[in-house]
């Protein structure tokens, strides 16, 4: 049915709102009022018009407010109706996003076509939902909008007259857990067989995939057959095959791994587990595999996305949420909940962090409902759930483990391989890791321990529970009271460690870290009265270490500041013993808690169902993971105080500092930490040589500035591990197809201070005009994105160019990515780090311009690696960083060989030997910027 058919066919029973509408700017608005007439006026003329007018149509509230200057106003948000009509569907959270989602002529440039928009927007979405009222998904919707009405919902009239209202009383609609179906167990799968996939097998594959007609990619059959050799079979234990592949943009790498990755799956009856680095990649294979499985009920069952737990809606947290809402609890709104209810029935995974829950839903209510409402602290009690059988998360774990594919995140499956098992004790035999340039970073991250307050309290939060707060967190006893109940062998234990737990930190503890006297300790066990705190005595002790010693104080406001653990200040060792002894107080009684619960296993195995096995099977996996292997990494950091320091020269394994991380002037956290000097140790021995086959795969694998092409793998080799492994790497290496010489320009500005902020925002303006929006701007430093920011937005908003800012607009990365993207004619700031995330093809992105050269932050764990790790040449391996980091920037701008960019470096003192990152064929020139305007202006026009 077309739109206008549905349109027709459902006018007669819909009602819509006679309000006036707003779209917001920077510094102007567009009011449509409820004669027609579209005002186009400054943004404070406009708030004073708005105060005096009925609730306004308007999309994405919290930023419209924002550029209006308003702190609140009652408005109908035309995102909480398209939640409610398409829940899961994803759209940009602006009037062309909208009308791009809903098959809409989309509006011209300028606010006033866009507010002219927002009427038709508003009936458009009412029809859909007026033509699918007789759809399962909205048996309930009536009911639904008038519990959301009854809390103040402006839309619910509308809706349930589109709905076929009035409500029909019965169960709570909000009560959805009931309507979801249950998971079933089935028989474990058996060990997947050994048949490799030649290179001729991959070709086809692949050749099945595209389909007849497709554009003919000899580079991507090329690099379909090569990372067809990680799916041989293993010859020696402990020595995976490990295929290197660096594939130049616009090779089509995912399909080209996709092809023997499925095949080798199907021939083996196992899977091969896809990693990338984010979560919005996550979703990208995703929809690659279209081309495998076009069926979506087989594709559902062959390929299955896996995220950590903290990701998932909790259905037990949703319940109890609800009954807070509905018991009158006006801290737990109830309107979310009702848009979250109706999204759970859509057949989701229940990936409501960046799963097809949109982005910007949990920017339209305030307060951490989203969060709140994901098990983020481990606090899952398993089978004893009532929800259990249809919890989410279980339900992912039984799939991903019939499944061909998996496509999991770089985190994910570094916890895994550190901790042996999260959720499920399966370890994947065979991984494809896109993104693989991240495999550094991810690993560092992975097998990194931190003593901090921050970490410090989670845990005692775990172990205790909410402490005097409205928090719903549960503590260890309430996670497994029915497994301890009347069991003294367990309560003992079960009670000496909550009381030991109390050595860490309690609820505000980031306020006495500068007065003792606030920090009495009367509920420790065998503590005389009025001793400090052990856990906040040693926070103390490392922070006026950290002050007396770092060398300057971060960035204004925030960032962190870091020093030398060794030599330890005065008190920092005796504190470190006290808190040594605490958390062995702790970890002892947590030990016979795990032993005790894993001999009911064997003690009782005639005895218990499956139900209460599974359970202590989890809680045994969750304490040693929350608790028990992170009070060992501490107790032994603690002991490094005690042992004498490293000699200097001597290559350490381990690097160890204190940090202390501030925001908006206040102290945040304060700790110690510790790295592996190389990460990718601990990663070859968990996962790469458990492993049978792994595919190691980027456009950027290789340092393209390398003097020697040997050199150039060597560096590759080490980032991904390789030079771990008894057999050395399988290294492909496919071109990518672009003219990059004729589809790219690249300038280093000469004529431009970027240390001056009016001369950095001039440069900026100047360029995004010149490109016509489509413009990336990257920076090292938030305060200096802010104030370009400031500067800046006005001028483009004037000239029909939306400027975008991470840290600036109340929206999150994915969110400002997905609005980059379907307004072609915006422009993005964020920081250097959002290099990656941008996936943006066409003309939405034409330009990116670097603020400054993007050098590593010259940190403590830094420079033991330059000095170690660097090969003996330190300056070469900060440039190294840097030539990554340019070359992943540059790899944005062309996506297709349609595309052109230029790309911009303001940085007047950038070193040549830097601009050997670029393709072969880019000739980069040293320019004013009145000339890179110019030509900028001339190529992209």
């Amino acid at each position: 049915m077309t739109e206008r058919a549905i349109h027709a066919a459902a006018r007669p029973r819909l009602r819509l709102p006679a309000a006036p509408a707003v779209v917001a700017g920077t510094g102007r608005a567009a009011i449509l009022t409820e004669d027609g007439e579209v005002l186009d006026l400054p943004a404070e003329e406009a708030a004073a018009r708005l105060r005096k007018m009925a609730p306004p149509l308007l999309v994405h509230a919290p930023a419209t407010l924002r550029r209006l200057g308003l702190r609140t106003l009652p408005a109908l948000d035309l995102l909480e109706l398209f939640a409610f009509v398409l829940p899961g569907h994803p759209a940009a959270p602006t009037p062309r996003g909208l009308a791009l989602a809903l098959d809409l002529k989309p509006p011209g440039p300028g606010l006033e076509s866009a507010v002219s928009l927002l009427p038709d927007l508003t009936q458009a979405l009412l029809a859909r939902l007026a033509a699918g009222a007789s759809l399962p998904l909205n048996r309930d919707a009536a009911a639904l909008a008038a519990r959301m009405g009854q809390a103040g919902w402006d839309w619910a009239d509308f809706v349930i007259a589109a709905a076929g209202g009035p409500a029909v009383a019965g169960a709570d609609p909000l009560r959805v857990w009931r309507r979801l179906p249950e998971w079933e167990e089935v028989a474990p799968p058996p060990p997947p067989a050994s048949h490799p996939v030649s290179p001729a097998d991959a070709r086809a594959r692949l050749g099945a995939m595209l389909g007849e007609g497709a554009e003919e990619r000899p580079g991507q059959s090329d690099y379909a057959a090569a990372a067809a050799a990680a799916f041989a079979p293993r010859e020696q234990r402990g020595d995976p095959h490990l295929v290197l592949a660096e594939a130049g943009t616009g090779t089509g790498k995912t399909l080209g791994y996709i092809a023997p990755a499925s095949l080798w799956a199907e021939r083996n009856q196992g899977p091969v587990w896809i990693s990338t680095f984010t979560r919005h990649l996550q979703r990208q294979v995703e929809a690659e595999l279209v081309r495998l499985h076009p069926d979506p009920a087989e594709r559902r069952r062959r390929v299955v996305i896996r995220k950590g737990r903290e990701n998932y809606l909790c259905l037990l947290n949703f319940e109890d949420a609800v009954n807070a809402a509905l018991a009158g609890n006006a801290a737990v709104p109830v309107i979310p909940l009702g848009l979250i209810a109706r999204w759970a029935l859509t057949g989701t995974d229940g990936d409501i962090q960046g799963g097809d829950l949109p982005g910007w839903f949990a920017e339209l209510f305030a307060g951490g409902l989203i969060p709140a409402l994901a098990d983020r602290r481990g606090e899952c009690i398993h089978a004893a759930c009532p929800h259990w059988r249809r919890c989410f998360v279980e339900h992912t774990i039984r799939r991903a483990r019939g499944a061909e594919l998996v496509v999991a995140n770089h985190a994910l499956v570094m916890a895994q391989a550190a901790w042996g098992g999260i959720d499920d004790t399966t370890v994947p035999l065979r991984y494809v890791f896109d993104e693989g340039h991240h495999l550094f970073d991810a690993a560092d991250g992975a097998f990194a321990a931190t003593l901090s307050g921050v970490e410090a309290g989670e845990l005692r939060r775990w172990l205790l529970g909410a402490e005097g707060s409205r928090s719903r967190a549960r503590g260890l006893r309430r996670r497994i009271e029915e497994l301890v109940a009347e069991r003294p062998e367990l309560l003992a234990p079960l009670d000496a460690a909550l009381q030991a737990a109390r050595a860490l930190p309690g609820p505000g503890w980031s306020s006495r870290l500068q007065d003792p006297a606030l920090d009495p300790a009367p509920d420790l066990a065998g503590v005389e009265p009025g001793r400090q705190n052990p856990c906040e005595a040693f926070l103390r002790a490392a922070r006026q270490q950290v002050l007396a010693r770092a060398p300057g104080e971060g960035e204004p406001g925030r960032g962190s500041v870091e020093c030398d653990l060794f030599p330890p200040a005065p008190g920092l060792a005796e504190t470190a013993a006290d808190l040594d002894r605490a958390l062995g107080r702790l970890a002892a009684p947590l030990e016979r808690i795990v032993e005790r619960l894993a001999a009911r296993l064997e003690d009782e195995a005639e005895e218990l169902d499956a139900a209460t096995r599974n359970r202590i099977e989890a809680s045994c996996r969750s304490i040693r993971r929350r608790a028990l292997d992170r009070l060992a990494a501490w107790q032994e950091m603690l002991r490094s105080l005690a042992a004498d320091p490293p000699a200097p020269g001597i290559r350490p394994t381990q690097v160890m500092f204190l940090r202390l991380d501030r925001w908006d002037g206040r102290d945040a956290d304060v700790g110690l930490h510790r790295h592996w000097l190389d990460p990718t140790i601990p990663f070859a021995l968990s996962l790469a040589q458990p492993a049978q086959g792994l595919l190691v795969t980027s456009a950027t694998l290789r340092d393209a500035g390398a003097g020697d092409p040997e050199s150039a793998w060597a560096v590759a080799e080490a980032r991904a591990g390789a030079v771990h492994l008894p057999s050395p790497a399988i290294r492909v290496a496919v071109a990518s197809p672009f003219d990059y010489a004729a589809q790219t320009r690249a300038f280093v500005v000469t004529d431009v201070n970027a240390r001056d902020i009016a001369a950095l925002a001039a440069a900026y303006r100047a360029l995004f005009q010149a490109s016509g929006g489509g413009g990336l701007g990257l920076f090292t430093a938030i305060s200096r994105l802010r104030a370009v920011h400031a500067r800046i937005a006005p001028e483009l908003e004037a000239a029909g160019i939306p400027l975008l800012a991470q840290h600036v607009d109340p929206m999150d990365n994915a969110t400002l990515i997905d609005i980059f993207r379907t307004e072609e004619e915006s422009c993005l700031l964020g920081t250097d780090a959002m290099r990656d995330g941008v996936d943006v093809p066409g003309r939405a992105l034409r330009l990116v311009v670097f603020e400054r050269v993007p050098w590593p932050r010259p940190d403590i764990l830094h420079r033991e690696r330059r000095v170690h790790l660097g090969a003996g040449d330190p300056t070469g391996y900060d440039d190294r960083i840097v030539r990554f980091r340019l070359r992943q920037a540059f790899g944005r701008l062309i996506r297709s060989t349609t595309d052109r960019g230029v790309f911009v470096l303001l940085d007047r003192q950038t070193p040549t030997r830097l601009l050997s990152a670029f393709p072969q064929g880019v000739a980069v020139r040293r320019l004013g910027l009145a000339q890179v305007v110019a030509e900028t202006r001339d190529f992209l026009s």
